[in-house]
C-alpha cells in the first residue's frame, strides 16, 4: 500500500461539517499547511476520540493520519 499523503488520502479524512467547526478555533482543516503545523495535536485529538466532536474516526483511519505524521506529512 502506498504511504499516505495529504492528497490521498488525509484531505479526504476530513468532512465539510468538520472543517466548518474547528473554522471557529482558529483551525482550518481543508490547509494542507494548517493540518501539517498541528497534525500532532490533531493526531493526539484523533487518537483519544474528542475530535471530530461527532464522534471517533475508525481506527483504521486513525493509524493512518499517525503514519501521514510519522512519515513528515508529504503533501503528494
Amino acid at each position: 500500500m502506498a504511504k499516505p499523503t495529504w492528497e490521498n488520502p488525509i484531505k479526504s479524512f476530513f468532512r465539510q461539517s468538520d472543517i466548518n467547526v474547528m473554522n471557529r478555533f482558529g483551525i482550518n482543516l481543508a490547509s494542507y499547511d494548517d493540518v501539517k503545523n498541528r497534525a500532532q495535536d490533531i493526531y493526539e485529538r484523533l487518537a483519544d476520540g474528542s475530535m471530530p466532536c461527532d464522534g471517533a474516526w475508525p481506527a483504521d483511519r486513525v493509524a493512518t493520519f499517525k503514519e501521514w505524521v510519522d512519515g513528515g506529512a508529504p503533501q503528494n
